[in-house]
C-alpha cells in the first residue's frame, strides 16, 4: 500500500508519503499507525515541530527587502553619528573657550576690578596669564558648574553693553545691580555712565546706578567697595542731593575712606548752609577710618568742645603736634583753654607759653593777642596759674611770651609774667648792662 489517507472530523486531509511513511515507521509501529489515538499524539508532536521550525526561521533568516531597508537605515543612523561628532567637538572648543573667560572673570574680580573687564580681558590676552596654568584649566574642565557660571557672567556683560548701545540705561541698571559676584559694580561701568552724561528730564543714570548698587547691598548685607562708595559720594553731591548722600552713609553697607570725608568736608565748605550737616557725616566717615585728628576737628567746628576733649582723652594717640595742628586749623578759644588747663583731674596737653608762641609763628597773631587780652583780664593769678601748671615751657620761652606781650602793649602782663619768672627758685635776673656777672662762675665753685 504505497499512500495512507487518514480522516479527523476537521475537514483537513493528512498524507502520509512513501518517505513520511519510512519515518513513520522509525517512530511509529504498525499498530501504532492505525491507532487514531497515537496518530492524533504524533500529529501534535510534529505541529510542535513545526512550529519551532517556523520561529527559528524568522529570527535566522529575513526577507531580501529587508535588506535593503536596513541598508537605508544604517545610512541615517552614520550620518546622524557623523553629525554628533562635528557637534561633540564645536561644543568642546566652546566649553574650553568658556574656561578661559571664567578663568579670566575670576581673575578680574580677585583684583581691584578698576578697569572694565573687556579692557581687562585685552590686557591679559598680552600676556600668559589669560590661559594660566595648565593645571587650573583641566580642573575648571572637570566641573561643568563653573563653566556655565562663567557662560552667565558672559551673557550679563555682553547684555548690559547692548542695553547701553541701546539706551535703555533703566535696564542696564538693573543689570549692572543684580550681575553675579558683582561683575558690572566697577570704575568701567562708572565710566560708561559718565559717558552718558545727564537727559534732559530724566533723572542721571549715573546717579540712579549708585542708587541701586548701595540699595542691593544693604539688603544684601555686602558692602560696597570704598573706590565706589567715593564715586557714589561724588555723584550724589555734585546732583545737590545731599539727603541721598545722608541716608548711604546712615543707612546703606558701604565702605568708608578718609576721601570720602574729606569730599563731603569741601562740599561743606562751598555750601554753608549745609556745613554742619556735612561736619556731623563727615566726623561718621573718619570715627569708621579711625582718622581721629580728622574726627575731633569735625566736632571742634561744630562747636562741640566737650565732646572734642572727650574724643582727645579716649584716642591717646594725639601728639603735640596733632593738637598744635588742631588749634590751627580751628582756632577756637574754648578750646585752646581746654587743651592748656587741667582736664578731669588730668594736666594740661598744652602748655599755654608754647600756644602763643606757635600762633605767633603760623601769622595768627590776632588770635595770639586775643587770648593774652583775656589772661590779662584775669589778674596776676590767672597768669601765674597757667605758668606753674604747664611744665613744658621752659623759662626762656615764657621771657618771649612776656616780649610779645610788651609788643603789643600788654605791659602789665609784661610786669606778672616777669614777677612770676624772678619768683621762681635759682633764678636771677641779669641787667644786660651788667658785664661784670660771669655766668659760669656756678660751675668752679
Amino acid at each position: 500500500m504505497e499512500n495512507l489517507k487518514f480522516w479527523q472530523q476537521s475537514p483537513q486531509h493528512w498524507y502520509i508519503t512513501g518517505k513520511g511513511q519510512s519515518n513513520l515507521k522509525q517512530s511509529m509501529t504498525l499498530e501504532e499507525s492505525v491507532n487514531l489515538d497515537a496518530l492524533n499524539k504524533y500529529l501534535k508532536h510534529l505541529e510542535d515541530k513545526h512550529a519551532e521550525i517556523k520561529q527559528l526561521m524568522s529570527k535566522k533568516y529575513v526577507p531580501a527587502q529587508r535588506k535593503a531597508h536596513l541598508e537605508e537605515e544604517m545610512i541615517v543612523i552614520l550620518k546622524r553619528r557623523d553629525e554628533a561628532e562635528n557637534a561633540n567637538k564645536e561644543l568642546q572648543f566652546r566649553h574650553q573657550r568658556l574656561q578661559i573667560i571664567f578663568y579670566a572673570l575670576t581673575s578680574w574680580v580677585k583684583s581691584d576690578m578698576s578697569s572694565s573687564f573687556q579692557d581687562f580681558m585685552k590686557q591679559m590676552e598680552k600676556t600668559k596669564d589669560l590661559y594660566g596654568d595648565q593645571g587650573i584649566v583641566e580642573e575648571l574642565c572637570e566641573d561643568p558648574s563653573k563653566a556655565k557660571e562663567a557662560e552667565i557672567l558672559l551673557y550679563y556683560i555682553e547684555r548690559f553693553n547692548e542695553l547701553i548701545s541701546l539706551g535703555e540705561y533703566e535696564k542696564a541698571i538693573c543689570f549692572a545691580a543684580r550681575s553675579p559676584r558683582r561683575i558690572l559694580q566697577n570704575i568701567g561701568t562708572v565710566d560708561k555712565f559718565k559717558a552718558v552724561g545727564k537727559i534732559r528730564g530724566k533723572p542721571s543714570p549715573l546717579l540712579l546706578f549708585f542708587e541701586a548698587i548701595f540699595s542691593t547691598s544693604h539688603a544684601h548685607r555686602r558692602p560696597v567697595n570704598a573706590e565706589l562708595t567715593l564715586e557714589g559720594i561724588k555723584c550724589g553731591l555734585s546732583e545737590k542731593r545731599l539727603d541721598l548722600v545722608i541716608n548711604w552713609v546712615t543707612q546703606e553697607w558701604l565702605t568708608f575712606s578718609e576721601e570720602a570725608g574729606d569730599v563731603i568736608c569741601a562740599y561743606g565748605e562751598q555750601n554753608t548752609h549745609n556745613k554742619a550737616k556735612c561736619l556731623a557725616l563727615a566726623q561718621i566717615i573718619y570715627n569708621e577710618c579711625s582718622v581721629h585728628n580728622k574726627a575731633v576737628l569735625c566736632l571742634c567746628k561744630q562747636g562741640q568742645i566737650y565732646e572734642a576733649m572727650q574724643y582727645i582723652q579716649q584716642f591717646k594717640d594725639f601728639t603735640s603736634d596733632d593738637l598744635m595742628q588742631l588749634i590751627k586749623l580751628c582756632p577756637h578759644h574754648e578750646l585752646i583753654w581746654c587743651l592748656t588747663k587741667e582736664w578731669n583731674g588730668k594736666p594740661p596737653l598744652l602748655s599755654f607759653g608754647l600756644v602763643i608762641l606757635h600762633l605767633c609763628s603760623v601769622d595768627m597773631k590776632k588770635v595770639a593777642i586775643r587770648l593774652l587780652q583775656e589772661v590779662n583780664e584775669g589778674g596776676k593769678n590767672a597768669i601765674e596759674h597757667l605758668m606753674i601748671n604747664n611744665p613744658f615751657c621752659c623759662l626762656e620761652r615764657w621771657q618771649e611770651v612776656a616780649s610779645i606781650c610788651l609788643q603789643h602793649g600788654f605791659d602789665r602782663l609784661y610786669n606778672d609774667i616777669m614777677s612770676v619768672l624772678r619768683s621762681q627758685a635759682g633764678v636771677t635776673e641779669i641787667s644786660e648792662e651788667d658785664d661784670t656777672v660771669n655766668l659760669m662762675e656756678h660751675v668752679f665753685w
